[in-house]
């Protein structure tokens, strides 16, 4: 116990399409990142394992996982302008899950005390009977099913802070009411989901879904808000047993594909906001699971501030810096204003605060 564990390999790099933001580059840039950090020796290492048909299955409809075999099996493809296939994706995909999957296994049977699975290709758009968006299978999303249906686990809340809304992994569990999924994203902005409104099934799981879309050009002291005023009084009120984090770094402000402002140091404060609430509510248990960013030197340089605090220490320097800019405040504020009064897991916050109470 109290070791951080990352479960990588570089037969992930066997997915990857000339020419295309989501390749082999992105970990390779990490590893590297890691290599200077001088973190390695740390660190524990774990060897990860394809995830088992079963464990796909439970997520995943039988038609989509056939589709991805056989275009693999082709030699590769296209589902869509964004999202490919080469001859490799399918072992590389599974290999992704598995890491997923054994990252939490870690930590909840307590041989870690937190853990980061860097895998490629990222998985929180794939929904349960389509890949899309980069993704192809959904990493996160089955490993919190493995972790309900097979560790014990009975309550469990996904955060996602990459910039686009992680409709997939929303799609999988908006019925589900022992997980909570919550997402800060830019709107408007691919996919086009994560609207205030979407909270999950009122029938079954109300509430169970909690969106923050976010105006562009938000930033770290944006994001700050949103954390504090909306994610932390969300996660406590849910009080999950493993909090599980889509680590998506393309809300970097350098980041070629997201309209966000945030800076090594922001995403390293929101990391620490997370570690904190897993501390608090579940005995730290935390696994982070890489999801997008796409500007090589950001995502590395995140990454390893995320793996820093993740040890139990501070998080660096940010090598790359801020950019000035005035947030749009005002627009922020009507989104908490509107999550506070509307939100199951946030309305007697919102009470409390319109009352002039903490």
């Amino acid at each position: 116990m109290g070791e951080t564990v990352i479960l990588t390999d570089e037969r992930f790099d066997a997915h990857t399409w000339y020419g295309h933001v989501e390749q082999a580059a992105r970990l390779q840039a990490v590893r590297r990142a890691l290599d200077a950090s001088g973190l390695h020796h740390d660190l524990h290492h774990l060897v990860p394992r394809p995830a088992s048909p079963e464990a796909l299955e439970a997520v995943h409809s039988a038609h989509l996982l056939r589709l991805l075999r056989q275009t693999a099996s082709y030699g590769g493809g296209q589902f869509d302008s964004d999202t490919y296939v080469t001859a490799e994706s399918w072992e590389v995909a599974t290999l992704a899950a598995g890491a997923a999957i054994s990252a939490v296994e870690a930590v909840v049977g307590g041989q870690a005390r937190n853990a980061f699975a860097l895998v490629r290709p990222p998985g929180h758009h794939a929904t349960s009977g389509r890949a899309m968006g980069f993704c192809l299978l959904n990493n996160i999303a089955v490993a919190a099913r493995f972790a309900l249906d097979h560790l014990g686990l009975k309550r469990i809340a996904i955060v996602d802070y990459d910039v686009h809304h992680g409709n997939g992994t929303q799609e999988i569990f908006y019925a589900e009411p022992r997980v909570l999924f919550c997402s800060t994203h830019a709107a408007p902005f691919y996919p086009g989901t994560g609207a205030i409104a979407e909270m999950g099934s009122p029938t079954s799981a109300p509430g169970a879904t909690l969106n923050v879309p976010l105006p562009y050009g938000t930033g770290n002291r944006g994001y700050a808000r949103v954390f504090a005023e909306v994610i932390t009084p969300a996660l406590r009120r849910f009080r999950p047993e493993l909090v599980l984090v889509s680590a998506g770094y393309d809300a970097h402000w350098s980041d070629p594909l997201g309209p966000m402002v945030l800076s090594v140091s922001g995403y390293a404060h929101l990391t620490g906001c997370l570690i904190d609430l897993a501390g608090e509510l579940c005995g730290g248990k935390l696994v982070l699971v890489l999801e997008g960013g796409y500007n090589l030197d950001a995502l590395g340089a995140c990454v390893v501030a995320s793996l820093r605090q993740l040890m139990g220490r501070p998080p660096g320097p940010d090598p790359i810096g801020e950019v000035a800019v005035t947030e749009p405040e005002s627009e922020i504020d009507r989104v908490i204003q509107a999550l506070r009064a509307r939100h199951p897991l946030l309305v007697q916050e919102g009470a409390a605060h319109a009352d002039g109470g903490d």
